[in-house]
């Protein structure tokens, strides 16, 4: 199984494989509309908009897995974009950990590893896609993305 085989929901119940992302680098992030990292919406959006024209596509993946999560993924997505602005594409609510974990966080940590174990420790852990699909990177919840943009745009 590839990243491209992993079927997700969008916000409004859309099922489709990322595929729909092939040849594109894929920034996907675990989010949290109540959490303290919140403000790192307002970043994801400026890389979001500085490059989805040269093949940057950021998801956002909230999950209530920390307890700082809306009811529903449509919930989750509409705050998003009503205090921070963001339109790149949000999906329904997702487990990142545990045996109820989504296949696409279960696949992501197989690939990498956080400080202590594979785990997703917290919201807004990162993951970066080559346009391959292959898992170059993990950035922990504190990584600002503005900070790593350097890095991102070396898979452009």
């Amino acid at each position: 199984m590839t990243i491209y085989n992993i079927e997700v929901k969008s916000e409004d119940g859309e099922v489709y494989t990322l595929e729909r992302y092939k040849g594109k680098v894929m920034l996907i992030v675990n989010t949290a509309s109540k959490c303290g990292l919140t403000g790192q919406f307002e970043d994801l959006e400026k890389l979001y908009k500085k490059y989805a024209d040269q093949g940057l596509v950021v998801l956002g993946f909230p999950s209530n897995q920390f307890k700082q999560e809306v009811a529903t993924g449509s919930a989750a997505a509409l705050a998003c974009r009503l205090t921070y602005g963001v339109t790149f594409p949000m999906h329904e609510i997702v487990a990142v950990n545990g045996s109820n974990a989504h296949p696409l966080f279960k696949l992501l940590t197989e690939e990498t590893k956080g400080i202590f174990s594979k785990n997703v420790k917290w919201n807004f852990t990162k993951f970066l896609v080559d346009r391959d699909g292959k898992i170059v990177k993990r950035f922990a919840p504190t990584d600002k993305p503005l900070k790593f943009e350097k890095e991102i745009v070396t898979y452009l």
